[in-house]
């Protein structure tokens, strides 16, 4: 739905922000007299309701642009839907994987070992860091934001200094840091994103997921507060992004059979990974099964020892 968040009135003419649930990304609109713009496309199980939001926003005006700040399948699952309702639609995705793209290389994009779902899409052009793109009635810098995904943008407009922030920095932190689960660098690259929106002095930030919000500073310290306690216990970080990728899950089926969670979790590589890498000590099925009584004892899921259910 619009945002109905009271930083809304910050936002410059033409520009609506579609608050979502965490399956789908926040998606943003952006019109001008003659056409609209808009920047990620939420999860392919939720595609039909981006097609009517989106609708809704454009206000019968031909949608022409289609943005992605990273392929994240939340963030770009329904990008093929918008393609096929508006097949003139220009696509523009983040240089760093277009070859993968092109390709259709679900391990490459993170879809397979996410244990995500994303229909193939195509692109049109990229969008790269140091580059400006009219959208809407405003023109936008993109600059790099790695971290959370090696490859994501954030778009910047310096005269509001309305910052879409996708999951580099959300109002109580970021995204998981995908590289530090397969061993690679993603701790510093998070600080040095931080360290860029602070510089930046967003006046707005328009969230990859939740409210819309104006204290960047609150946000930051809150992000850098997290940073350090990842940095400080890796484990603690792996344990949270198993938690994440499984009530993922939960949000996209509702409710599942336990065997059923449990035969998913053995078949999608990240856990494999995880496992394998901090916690051994445990065989694989207690340590998922572990992961789903901390989600129940959060509230973020129900279990009967049968049934596993979101919440």
């Amino acid at each position: 739905m619009p945002v109905n968040s009271p930083f809304a009135r910050l936002l410059p003419d033409g520009v609506t922000v579609l608050e979502r649930g965490w399956l789908s990304s926040n998606m943003v609109v952006l019109r001008d007299d003659a056409a609209v713009a808009v920047v990620d496309s939420g999860y392919c199980t939720h595609a039909a309701q981006t097609l009517g939001l989106v609708a809704s926003a454009a206000g019968g005006l031909p949608v022409t642009t289609l943005v992605n700040t990273h392929l994240h399948s939340d963030h770009c699952g329904g990008n093929a839907a918008l393609q096929q309702d508006h097949p003139h639609i220009r696509t523009l995705i983040p240089p760093g994987l277009a070859a993968a793209v092109e390709e259709w290389d679900e391990e490459a994009l993170t879809h397979r070992p996410t244990g995500q779902q994303c229909p193939r899409f195509r692109f049109d052009g990229t969008l790269g860091p140091g580059a400006a793109v009219r959208l809407g009635l405003l023109t936008w810098e993109v600059h790099a934001a790695p971290g959370h995904d090696p490859h994501s943008i954030i778009l910047f407009e310096p005269e509001s200094r309305v910052l879409i922030s996708a999951d580099a920095l959300w109002e109580r932190g970021f995204g998981v840091v995908f590289p530090e689960l397969e061993g690679e660098h993603g701790f510093d690259e998070v600080e040095a994103t931080l360290a860029l929106i602070e510089r930046l002095r967003p006046a707005v930030v328009v969230p990859g997921h939740g409210a819309v919000f104006s204290d960047f500073a609150a946000a930051l310290s809150t992000a850098r507060g997290r940073l350090a306690s990842f940095r400080a216990d890796p484990r603690r970080h792996a344990s949270h992004a198993a938690k994440v990728l499984l009530k993922f899950k939960l949000l996209e089926w509702q409710q599942i059979a336990l065997e059923v969670l449990l035969r998913w979790s053995q078949d999608t590589p990240y856990f494999g990974t995880l496992h394998e890498r901090f916690f051994r000590a445990s065989s694989f099925q207690d340590w998922v099964k572990s992961l789903i009584a901390d989600l129940a004892r959060s509230g973020a899921a129900v279990s009967d020892g049968t049934t596993v259910s979101n919440h």
